[in-house]
């Protein structure tokens, strides 16, 4: 499954195609910006385009096809974050652990990395229903202010000391500088989505080890907590990159 690092791709095109749609950036701005740092993006299976399609022929294609909005989707196990089928897309998406969804189009865009280059393929997708925002945000906060006290009480800082002060950082300051999304999100959408990227790296780092000298219960715990954590991040996140308001 993809890692926190790489889902930056399925959020960049997210938000980088809505504010194309919206008709804050052309595409060949959006595609650059979906590039960011890649060396190269390629769409497969457009069907105005049998051959793999760059970024800005795919964007133009995607609009031309009747995109109207783009939706971002992380599921996980037991958790289908952003998916609403069918079950081939959604059996894609939950291996790579992202994907993008094409409102208007019906279809679904699913990366694959290979090394710093990235292939999407084109599925046929629903569109889901529109994330809660609020709903998400609270949960985030909640689940943000669950973990600190329950990793607190399992001694967190003695097993991962950096994860301590990470999630303290979090809860005292809120997300830092660098996580802007797109034209037209909303101050607030930014921020949750910053603080949802860090909280999602903080348990995946946590989540590669269950600490030295700690009870099979402990061990249990510490997971439980750190998975709860991570799916509310991703709740979170899926929310604060759904359409801006002015498309909705």
């Amino acid at each position: 499954m993809a890692g926190v690092l790489t889902t930056a791709a399925s959020v960049r095109f997210t938000v980088w195609t809505n504010a194309m749609l919206n008709g804050a950036c052309d595409p060949d701005t959006a595609a650059h910006k979906i590039l960011g740092e890649d060396v190269g993006h390629h769409v497969s299976g457009l069907a105005a385009h049998p051959a793999p399609a760059t970024l800005p022929v795919a964007l133009n294609l995607l609009r031309a096809a009747g995109a109207t909005q783009a939706h971002l989707a992380l599921p996980i196990p037991g958790h289908p974050i952003g998916l609403a089928g069918p079950p081939t897309f959604n059996e894609a998406a939950l291996e790579m652990g992202e994907a993008v969804v094409l409102t208007g189009a019906d279809i679904g865009l699913v990366p694959a990395y290979v090394g710093p280059a990235v292939q999407w393929t084109v599925w046929p997708a629903t569109s889901p229903l529109p994330a809660d925002f609020g709903e998400a945000d609270r949960g985030l906060r909640t689940a943000l202010i669950e973990a600190a006290e329950s990793l607190a009480a399992l001694d967190v800082a003695k097993w991962k000391p950096e994860v301590a002060d990470a999630l303290m950082d979090i809860r005292r300051i809120g997300s830092g500088k660098g996580d802007d999304l797109a034209p037209g999100y909303e101050a607030r959408a930014v921020k949750t989505a910053a603080t949802a990227r860090r909280c999602l790296a903080i348990a995946e780092a946590a989540l590669e080890d269950d600490g030295s000298a700690v009870t099979g219960a402990e061990a249990d715990a510490r997971r439980r907590t750190l998975l709860d954590l991570g799916a509310a991040a991703r709740r979170a996140l899926v929310a604060a990159c759904g359409p801006p308001p002015t498309s909705r």
